[in-house]
């Protein structure tokens, strides 16, 4: 039997040889990996100073290194951060203690604590931590912590030491990339005192429920109360099917001194996330979904007055999702953030909601996430031709000041593409926002290969984003015309347009795809013979679905994580809610819709007829690698060149660097294949 590579190909098993072509001047995959990725982490409590993180990666070694920097947020510094960290591994959560006097960070899984200018660092705690918080007093601090709480096999049957089964009684047995082994991360607090922790640690949940939730969740999640008396947090408080099926997650208040958690958002069924207490601890605010199942839902804000025991939502009219919501200083007004006509931008609306949202940030960009201070934003921004930079914002809005420029000197050697905005007619008269992408040096009087990039999601915004795989300057560097569509079912244009793909996955949304690449397909350079689609998640779905109906249009296809059989996509995938609410029910139902009959690609693999690049990962349980297997299948037993590209190490995203490497190498070299002629 003939040993398994990790890439698949017709009509044999072989690595492609990547042909370096891009001008030197030019982005290429090797330079992407080579800028530092900015992370913002705190500021200061005098509002002074900015800590962010700075990750660069070494490729040989297949692994990153992030340091911690402080910069001056009124710009004082010209550009010039101080480094604080220089350890070999990655330090996190930078936070500065309430008195200013040091910044703490994980280090290892333990807390550490150093001097604001990276002198004296000390471990501050043994204890394995995923993630901390100081109490405003100082005086306090929680952190989460696994705890184990279900038996496994060996626990059940210690005599089977050596046994590798896994008994299951209900789903979410496996969640993204991870299988449960029975330990949930709950909130623990001790007290604090001169650098350690005095006092045993209190696990204030005491449940088998994951606080934040995985495993997305963050110490957003969870927030102290501006006397250290309360802490809010979220949870999630369902297991195994039940779990699967729902989004209802609860703002819970924790009381210190009685050791009671009361739940705010009781009576709520969707997501509640993300709570906040104001600056004088009157109100607590938090983000809100209202339908359960809907993970794609407006998000709300909502604000709960502890004196009045009353709630409300204060972007009520506000047709748009609101996220990331925090407090001005004086507690009068919000600040949240937008996705706003295919740009993520920062806004503010007063705690009742009185007068609207003013809209702080403009332009061609995205805003956040974003921090508070006590002088006014410190927020990241980045666009499709800037990786991410930090930039301070006025708290009346207007000019923002660039306060990082981590990759000035490498982005000073590469020129990179005009990005264009332009307006497409849908099918139904509609205007779809989409973004073009061009390349370096672009001449309108040439001929250029044009690629259609399908979003993924399926609600997740074509907007300013900056991508270290999806990155549209990279494909236009490689000599390829973009185009990329705020297709239907897309944030930014009104909850309707957002839900229109409900139900609908192979309909209006799909049409609106086509009719982006038909209109820019009519300017004189593009060459129309030589069309690619592409897209990751459902804009790999999207590109298995256009396979089999795009009548000629494209010349080659890229699917990356796409769900190929609705039905056995169903049935192997783990958060059934969304596979719920988007399909409208499962398959069997017997008032199954409409999508379950007409959008499944797999129906349409009698029309496939162009080439087929596969991608998948082994740990994907959103997508299960078994969606790509079949699609290969399907490809190769019509005797369609396909090949496969299988990472038996990575979920829905490919992290590693050389895997990364690996990938772009193999996507531009079967683009280039197959629009631009090369071997």
């Amino acid at each position: 039997m003939k040993k398994i590579t990790l890439l698949l190909t017709l009509p044999f098993f072989a690595l492609t040889v990547f042909a370096q072509t891009q001008a030197p001047n030019r982005l290429t995959p090797e330079k992407l990996w080579e800028l530092g990725r900015v992370a913002l982490f705190d500021v200061s409590p005098d509002g002074k100073t900015a800590v962010y993180g700075v990750s660069y990666y070494n490729i040989e070694a297949n692994k990153g290194n992030r340091d911690l920097y402080a910069i001056s947020i009124d710009g004082s510094d010209n550009g010039k951060p101080r480094q604080l960290t220089n350890f070999d591994g990655n330090e996190n959560d930078a936070t500065f203690r309430p008195d200013g006097r040091k910044i703490a960070y994980l280090r290892g899984g333990k807390l550490w604590e150093m001097n604001p200018d990276g002198t004296g660092h000390a471990q501050v705690s043994d204890h394995e931590m995923g993630g901390f918080k100081y109490s405003p007093d100082g005086r306090k601090i929680l952190f989460i912590a696994d705890v184990k709480y279900d038996k496994t096999t060996q626990d059940a049957h210690p005599d089977l030491k050596k046994a590798s089964g896994k008994v299951i009684d209900g789903l979410m047995y496996r969640h993204w990339t991870e299988w449960e082994d029975g330990s949930y991360s709950n909130i623990f607090v001790a007290d604090y005192a001169d650098g350690k922790l005095t006092s045993q640690p209190f696990n204030i949940v005491g449940e088998p429920y994951d606080t934040p939730l995985k495993p997305m969740g963050g110490m957003e999640q969870i927030a102290w109360s501006h006397d250290g008396k309360r802490i809010a947090y979220t949870c999630k408080k369902l297991s195994g099917t039940a779990s699967a099926n729902s989004t209802n997650s609860d703002i819970y208040l924790f009381d210190v001194t009685t050791k009671q958690a009361t739940n705010l958002s009781f009576g709520m069924s969707g997501y509640d996330v993300n709570p906040a207490f104001s600056p004088d601890g009157k109100y607590l605010l938090w983000e809100s979904q209202e339908k359960p199942g809907y993970e794609a839902d407006r998000h709300r804000v909502f604000v709960y007055d502890f004196a009045k025991k009353r709630k409300w939502e204060a972007t009520a009219g506000l047709d748009r999702n609101a996220t990331g919501a925090a407090w001005s200083p004086d507690g009068q007004r919000i600040i949240f953030q937008s996705t706003e006509a295919g740009t993520e931008q920062l806004y503010s609306i007063d705690l009742n909601g009185a007068g609207g949202p003013t809209q702080l940030t403009a332009g061609q960009f995205n805003y956040g996430p974003f921090l508070v201070g006590k002088n006014g934003i410190v927020t990241t921004r980045c666009s499709m031709a800037d990786p991410h930079e930090l930039f301070s914002v006025p708290f009346s809005g207007g000019r923002d000041m660039q306060l990082t420029y981590t990759n000035r000197d490498l982005l000073a050697t590469m020129k990179f593409g005009k990005i264009e905005k332009r307006m497409v007619k849908a099918t139904d008269g509609q205007d779809i926002l989409t973004w073009v992408a061009y390349p370096p040096d672009f001449d309108p009087k040439k001929k250029y290969p044009t690629l259609l990039y399908c979003q993924g999601g399926p609600q997740s915004a074509v907007s300013q984003f900056w991508s270290y795989r999806w990155n549209l300057q990279l494909m236009a560097s490689n000599g390829y015309i973009v185009v990329a569509p705020n297709r239907r079912g897309l944030p930014g244009f009104g909850q309707k347009w957002n839900d229109d793909i409900v139900g609908d996955w192979g309909g209006q949304a799909m049409q609106d795809l086509l009719s982006a690449i038909d209109d820019v397909a009519t300017e004189p350079y593009v060459n129309r013979d030589a069309l690619g689609a592409v897209g990751a998640s459902f804009g790999g779905y999207s590109a298995y679905w256009l396979a089999g109906n795009h009548q000629k249009r494209f010349k080659a296809f890229i699917s990356h994580c796409g769900m190929f059989n609705m039905e056995s996509w169903y049935g192997t995938t783990e958060e059934l809610f969304f596979a719920n609410n988007d399909l409208e029910g499962p398959y069997w139902a017997p008032n199954a819709g409409k999508t379950w009959k007409l959008d499944s690609p797999h129906k349409y693999v009698n029309n496939w007829d162009t080439p087929l690049l596969v991608i998948h990962g082994g740990l994907d349980f959103r997508v299960p690698e078994s969606e790509g297997m079949q699609a290969f299948q399907a490809a190769q037993l019509k005797g369609i060149p396909s090949k496969f590209l299988y990472f038996p190490d990575e979920g829905h995203w490919v992290m590693q660097p050389q895997n990364s490497l690996l990938w772009q190498r193999e996507f531009f070299g079967w683009l280039d294949r197959w629009l631009k002629n090369k071997p």
